[in-house]
């Protein structure tokens, strides 16, 4: 069997309306979505989230929807974010239900990464929701103090339960999103500059410049493929293949109709994510910062295979915006048998190796040198054989 080497797919997961604690869809009354399901959401429910990202060794993005998590009814200040309006009363979703999930997600950060989605997910105007949050359904952005108000509003309630800085990632409400309308750069301003969102529904946006992202001024903005079940299907558990770098969810789908039992879809969900993550051709992000990067590398990061070697030229990556960009990515060598490695215009930091059909993968994480447009990377044969 001849030797093989690529530079891997990355995968992350991104999980839509995790943040409302009822999840009845009210949208026939005048009130949002929510997740659809025929329960509330409690702790457990959160957990589940974490446990994901603990068992994968991931973030996944949690994309959170705030209102209901306002316990000091400071959306009263912005009456077009909720469809009580300037009589916002949310004193009977509070309760010690809160302190527990947030101290979940204080505690579980290193699996889990909150991702701005919105305040109320719709926009009242008029006394009726209109699709959605930040643009409407023509792609015209929301009037701009309304946009501010939100964000400042999703800060507070943040803090409210001790949750963290803001966000640095996005996904649009309904996926209703303009590119280059000007709200990916109010986001940067506030420190947001990774957007994911179906290109499909995007207003203003071009052919791509590069296989599944682009960047909105200097904010990477990376396509999304429709979830693998309808939005409010709870308890699905997945198969098939992932053929694209975001497995995009909505949040009742990685839950269960009976949260006691919400670690059985969890750990079908993440035996079907690690085991897609072992393939040669694919890699589990560990974070949106790995991801992106190797996502770049991916598609512009060109490689040739050859004399026991890999050689990559990054000439096309470098002409990319480097925000939150790197020289560090990762590798897979499948072969027969177990290798040793060394480089040339790159540093090793890692060699990880597991067994799949027979054959070794190794997974080479390496820092390009800066100074240098290309690299390589070399092989032979470990006589000492195979060891975990």
């Amino acid at each position: 069997m001849p030797v093989t080497a690529d530079i891997p797919m990355p995968i992350q997961v991104v999980i839509d309306d995790v943040g409302w604690w009822s999840g009845r869809n009210g949208s026939a009354d005048n009130e949002p979505y929510r997740t659809g399901i025929a329960r509330d959401h409690v702790p457990a429910d959160y957990q589940a989230i974490v446990d994901l990202g603990r068992a994968t060794g991931t973030r996944p993005q949690a994309a959170m929807i705030l209102c209901e998590w306002d316990k000091e009814n400071i959306l009263r200040e912005v009456p077009t974010a909720t469809w009580m309006g300037a009589s916002w009363d949310n004193s009977r979703r509070v309760g010690p239900w809160m302190d527990e999930a947030a101290a979940i997600m204080r505690e579980g950060r290193e699996h889990v990464e909150l991702t701005l989605h919105g305040v109320g997910h719709e926009y009242w105007g008029g006394g009726r929701f209109t699709r959605a949050e930040w643009h409407d359904g023509e792609g015209r952005m929301r009037p701009r103090d309304e946009v501010l108000k939100r964000l400042d509003c999703f800060r507070r309630i943040l803090d409210q339960h001790r949750l963290g800085p803001f966000p640095t990632s996005f996904v649009p409400c309904a996926f209703m999103h303009r590119f280059g309308g000007g709200l990916a750069d109010i986001l940067r301003d506030h420190g947001v500059d990774f957007i994911s969102t179906p290109y499909h529904s995007i207003f203003g946006l071009p052919t791509p410049r590069w296989r599944w992202f682009d960047f909105d001024g200097d904010t990477m903005t990376v396509d999304r493929p429709g979830d693998r079940f309808d939005w409010h299907q709870i308890g699905q558990l997945p198969s098939g293949e992932i053929t694209h770098p975001t497995v995009g969810m909505h949040w009742p789908h990685v839950l269960h109709a009976d949260p006691a039992r919400n670690g059985e879809t969890v750990a079908a969900w993440a035996a079907f994510l690690i085991e897609q993550g072992r393939q040669p051709g694919k890699l589990l992000a560990r974070d949106n910062n790995e991801f992106r990067t190797q996502l770049a590398h991916h598609v512009c990061t060109t490689r040739t295979l050859r004399d026991h070697g890999l050689d990559l030229d990054v000439t096309g990556f470098d002409r990319l915006p480097r925000t939150h960009l790197s020289l560090n990515l990762a590798i897979k060598v499948t072969a027969p048998d177990k290798l040793i490695f060394t480089g040339r215009g790159m540093r090793i930091d890692a060699v990880a190796r597991d067994r799949s059909n027979g054959s070794v993968v190794h997974t080479v994480r390496i820092q390009a040198d800066p100074a240098r447009s290309h690299a390589r990377l070399e092989w032979q044969v470990d006589q000492d054989g195979f060891s975990s």
